[in-house]
């Protein structure tokens, strides 16, 4: 009997979990992909957590134990009601009655803190955009959307600092695939469509063998794709990096061999049918097409749809 595959998606504030969150569900089907963000499960609203002192980032600020409980529920593809916190007010709203389709996302701060909920997960997705360029991220976010100034934001990001050493970042060491988007050393200030992309695909779980098409660019730092071995907070991985600069073709390549290894993804191959895979907001509002996502989404993707075939 078939059951909802799930998928983790963890980082700091303003990471990325979203933009990154829109090209999968769009692939997948919005029709067949339940969101659920884990926010929903503050303790405290924004004026209780100011006058405790708390972040939103301490295990002590959420409930973790009903995020843990209501990821198993749906996990068995039970309906859970799920509170409902309002980032715009900073207060929490009536819950939902959630009924689980055929894929679940689970975007949020602290989605691997335990082990119940790690178990959870079919594939575990890990944001780690460096520090510079996250706040650039939040900066712009949390003034366009949430009504702060640029300076409280910086404020805020400061106070939250220890709780994201201590709380988030460690979450990096249970994912399968740690997802790094950081910008090219001669444009320093790119924040959107040009960035690389630097994938860290652990062993835990089996990943397309890109070793085809890169082979050729062993070796070749100046190549727009590029896989090699590495180590990760002390284990062996391989890194697939992937250049703002790379050409469709390229791309293609690439998307080529995941497409004809799951055919479901062939209609995904088609991009006119998937407008979303890829797109990125700019700077001033503008709609921009950024390759290296559009791969991201696409590998992760891939691993749902893997997941799919097994529980079938």
């Amino acid at each position: 009997m078939s059951r909802p595959i799930i998928l983790g998606i963890v980082g700091d504030s303003a990471a990325g979990k979203t933009t990154l969150t829109r090209g999968i569900a769009q692939v997948l089907g919005p029709e067949n992909v339940t969101l659920i963000c884990t926010d929903d499960y503050h303790r405290y609203d924004r004026q209780q957590r100011a006058e405790i002192g708390i972040t939103a980032l301490h295990p002590d600020c959420n409930h973790l134990d009903i995020m843990q409980q209501h990821l198993s529920l749906l996990r068995t593809g039970q309906p859970i009601l799920k509170p409902v916190y309002s980032h715009k007010t900073g207060t929490f709203e009536a819950p939902h009655y959630i009924k689980p389709n055929k894929f679940v996302i689970i975007e949020g701060l602290l989605g691997y803190s335990t082990r119940a909920a790690r178990d959870a997960y079919d594939v575990k997705v890990y944001l780690a955009p460096p520090e510079q360029l996250r706040a650039k991220w939040k900066v712009k976010r949390d003034t366009q959307k949430r009504g702060y100034t640029p300076e409280q934001v910086l404020a805020e990001l400061e106070k939250r600092e220890p709780d994201s050493e201590q709380y988030i970042r460690p979450q990096r060491q249970w994912s399968d695939i740690v997802v790094s988007f950081y910008p090219p050393s001669e444009e320093e200030d790119e924040t959107n469509g040009h960035l690389n992309v630097r994938l860290v695909l652990r062993p835990t779980i089996p990943h397309p063998d890109f070793t085809p098409i890169v082979s050729s660019s062993t070796g070749n730092s100046e190549s727009a794709i590029r896989l090699g071995l590495d180590r990760d907070m002390s284990k062996p991985v391989d890194v697939l990096e992937v250049d703002g600069h790379a050409t469709l073709e390229q791309v293609n390549k690439l998307e080529h061999i995941m497409c004809s290894d799951m055919p479901y993804l062939q209609s995904v191959c088609d991009r006119e049918s998937n407008p979303e895979l890829g797109k990125i907001a700019g700077t001033t509002g503008e709609t921009l097409q950024s390759y290296p996502l559009a791969l991201t989404q696409l590998i992760i993707t891939y691993h749902m749809l893997k997941a799919t075939q097994m529980y079938q």
